[in-house]
């Protein structure tokens, strides 16, 4: 398949398929004519890689674990420890984001309150 299909049929553009490549994510073949072309697997993978980026992940995230995606399956196989792991540590940098966030503006909604009633009276 040249890279439309792919893209098309795993919801993404050519352009991400482009992008997969680079970061080391996937791979495609040559043919004659320097056109990329994906196997029929590449589809699977593909949408994979997508929906974690989508999630959060950055592109070195899941390339830690990309042997276990694109298996067809809605669990990655149990060797894939490092799945978890990555899930988790992001989660808790996620966490303490939020936390940040939150306390910034309960901070930011006290100094709006203490303005307001300066102004009123």
């Amino acid at each position: 398949m040249r890279i439309g299909e792919p893209a098309h049929r795993a919801g993404v553009s050519p352009r991400a398929l482009r992008y997969y490549e680079e970061q080391g994510l996937i791979t495609a073949e040559r043919d004659h004519n320097g056109y990329r072309v994906y196997d029929g697997d590449a589809v699977l993978l593909v949408r994979d890689i997508a929906r974690l980026l989508h999630a959060g992940l950055s592109s070195e995230d899941v390339l830690r674990f990309v042997d276990c995606l694109g298996q067809g399956e809605p669990d990655p196989p149990r060797d894939c420890v490092a799945l978890l792991r990555t899930f988790s540590e992001r989660l808790g940098a996620l966490d303490e984001r939020i936390a940040a966030l939150t306390g910034a503006r309960e901070r930011l909604a006290a100094e709006t309150d203490r303005l307001a009633k300066l102004l009123e009276g």
